[in-house]
């Protein structure tokens, strides 16, 4: 639930929302999404100072019901 509304929002912010993969994949700190998007669209994704990133990473926290979850922007470029 937590994976599929966050890429629902992630893909209402970038410009190729066909790129937008999101990951679920649990740990012993939590529950870990990762966020990979079309590289053009990492910049949108942050935002200022990190700004965005923060506020997408607040909203699933607030929906994980006091469960662990980590929100994690992956740069492809970087892999």
């Amino acid at each position: 639930m937590l994976a599929d509304t966050l890429e629902h929002l992630v893909k209402g912010i970038v410009d190729h929302p066909d790129d937008v993969v999101v990951v679920a994949q649990s740990s012993a700190r939590g529950e870990v999404l990762e966020v990979r998007v079309h590289p053009e669209d990492l910049g949108r994704v942050i935002g200022r100072g990190g700004r965005t990133a923060k506020a997408l990473r607040t909203v699933i926290s607030s929906l994980a019901d006091g469960k662990r979850v980590r929100v994690d922007v992956v740069d492809t470029d970087q892999l």
